[in-house]
C-alpha cells in the first residue's frame, strides 16, 4: 500500500501510524512536511518551503487564509512531482489546520483522504471567550470565522474524518460533527509508566524521588492558555503551607498559543514580579528530554495540569498512565478524562486558592492518593492507550480504503 502523510511538523500526531505502516516492507510511507523536520525511519521525507508569506496590504481578517493557500501549494507542488514519478497514494492522512491538505483531491482525485479534525475555533465557550485577563480582542469573532474557512474546506474534500476525543469533535459544525470518529492519537503506557526507582535530578540543584513532595508543572511554553498564570499564584500559598516541597516546572519561555506580551516581557518574567517565591524551591527547567520529562512525572507527588477549553495536551494523558495525582482545571477538555475523586482532581481554573487547597490536600494525604494514582493508569489503560488506538485508526484507514 501506497500512504501520504501530510502534516507541516513531522512526524507530530502521525510517528505512531507511519512508523508502523512504514515497518512493512510492503508499503510505501512518503511524509510531506516543513523544511528542517524530524524524519522517520523507511519514510521518504520530503521537505517543502511556501514560496512567500502572506502580503503585508492583505485584510487581517484574511492573513490565515491566504497563509493556508500558500501551504496548500507548497504540498500540491511536492504532490504534483509524486503523481509525475509514478507515486499514487492509496490513501492519504494529513493535518488540514495550516492549509496543506487544501488541495490534494484535486491532485489526486481516486486516493481517498483522511483528515485530523484537531481544532475548529469557535468564538464561545472556547479558548477565544475563556480569559478576562488576556482577551483576544472585538474582532476576533470576524476572525475567527475567517480563519475556519480552510478547516471547512478541508472537511469538505474529505473521505474521513477523525479527531483525537470527543469534545475536539464537537467544535465542529453540525453537518460534520457525525461524520467525525473519535481516536486519539494515543498514550504509550510501556513508557509513561510509574517507576518507584526513578529519580529526578535538576541541573546544579536537588535530586527527586518518589516520596517526595514535588509538585509538577509542564507545558511547551510557560503561557495563559495552559494556566501558568494561575499555577504561579497558586504556588506561593502551597509551598507555604508545605515549608518541604518544591515544585519543578517544565516549559519554553515562548508563546505557543494565544497573544506574545509586548517589548520582549514574557510570561514567565510577568508572573515571577507578580509572586514572591521562596529561593532554592522553584525550578525552571526549561524543556526537557522525553526520557527526563517521564522521570519527573514519576517522582511527581502532584501534578497540576490547567488549560482554556482547547486542545488536550499530551502531558495530561502521560500524567495520568504515569500514575500521577493530576490536579486539574474544571475545564470540558480536562472534563472528559478526570472524574473529580476517582482519577485526578479538578479545580477551578480561575482560583489560585482552591488550586492551593487540592494541591496541599494531596501532599498531606487528605485524599486516597494511592487509589487516585491507580485509577489514573487504569483510565488511561482503559481508554487512550496506543495499541487500542492504532488499532482503531487502523481500522478507519481499512474502512476509508475499502468502503
Amino acid at each position: 500500500m501506497k500512504v501520504l502523510f501530510v502534516h507541516q511538523n513531522s512526524p507530530a500526531q502521525f510517528r505512531h501510524v507511519a512508523a508502523r505502516l512504514a515497518a512493512d516492507t510492503a508499503n510505501q510511507v512518503v511524509y510531506i512536511t516543513h523544511k528542517g523536520k524530524q524524519g522517520l525511519p523507511n519514510v521518504g521525507k520530503i521537505e517543502y518551503v511556501p514560496h512567500r508569506k502572506p502580503a503585508k496590504e492583505a485584510h487581517h481578517y484574511l492573513r490565515s487564509t491566504e497563509n493556508a493557500v500558500l501551504y496548500g501549494q507548497g504540498v500540491a507542488r511536492i504532490a504534483t512531482q509524486l503523481k509525475k514519478s509514478g507515486f499514487i497514494p492509496d490513501v492519504m492522512i494529513g493535518h488540514p489546520g495550516w492549509g496543506e491538505t487544501l488541495f490534494l483531491k484535486d491532485i489526486f482525485p481516486d486516493s481517498p483522504l483522511i483528515s485530523y479534525c484537531e481544532f475548529y475555533y469557535n468564538p464561545v465557550g472556547t479558548n477565544i471567550d475563556f480569559d478576562p485577563e488576556y482577551p483576544d480582542g472585538g474582532e476576533i469573532v470576524f476572525r475567527t470565522r475567517m480563519r475556519n474557512s480552510h478547516h471547512l474546506i478541508a472537511a469538505e474534500a474529505a473521505d474521513a474524518l477523525y479527531a483525537p476525543t470527543d469534545w475536539q469533535r464537537q467544535q465542529f459544525p453540525s453537518a460534520y460533527r457525525d461524520k467525525i470518529e473519535v481516536i486519539h492519537d494515543g498514550i504509550d503506557c510501556t513508557r509513561a509508566c510509574p517507576n518507584s526507582n526513578a529519580t529526578f535530578s535538576v541541573e546544579n540543584g536537588p535530586t527527586f524521588k518518589p516520596g517526595d513532595e514535588v509538585i509538577t508543572y509542564v507545558a511547551r511554553n510557560l503561557e495563559p492558555y495552559r494556566g501558568f498564570h494561575s499555577f504561579m499564584r497558586a504556588l506561593p500559598m502551597i509551598l507555604m503551607e508545605r515549608p518541604n516541597a518544591h515544585a519543578v516546572i517544565v516549559g519554553a519561555d515562548g508563546v505557543s498559543y494565544g497573544r506574545s506580551l509586548p517589548n520582549g516581557e514574557t510570561y514567565k518574567d510577568r508572573m515571577l514580579k507578580e509572586v514572591m517565591l521562596p529561593k532554592g524551591r522553584v525550578h525552571f527547567t526549561g524543556q526537557l528530554p522525553y526520557a527526563n520529562y517521564l522521570s519527573l512525572l514519576q517522582v511527581s507527588a502532584a501534578h497540576v495540569y490547567l488549560t482554556y477549553p482547547f486542545v488536550l495536551s499530551w502531558s495530561c494523558l502521560e500524567a495520568l498512565s504515569a500514575g500521577c495525582v493530576v490536579v486539574g482545571s474544571r475545564t470540558k477538555p480536562v472534563e472528559e478524562v478526570i472524574t473529580d475523586g476517582e482519577n485526578g482532581l479538578l479545580v477551578d481554573f480561575f482560583k489560585p486558592q482552591e488550586i492551593a487547597e487540592r494541591v496541599v490536600d494531596v501532599l498531606g494525604n487528605e485524599v486516597d492518593v494511592a487509589q487516585l494514582r491507580r485509577n489514573a493508569r487504569q483510565s488511561v489503560l482503559d481508554n487512550y492507550e496506543l495499541g487500542k488506538c492504532q488499532n482503531m485508526l487502523d481500522e478507519l484507514i481499512i474502512r476509508t480504503v475499502s468502503p
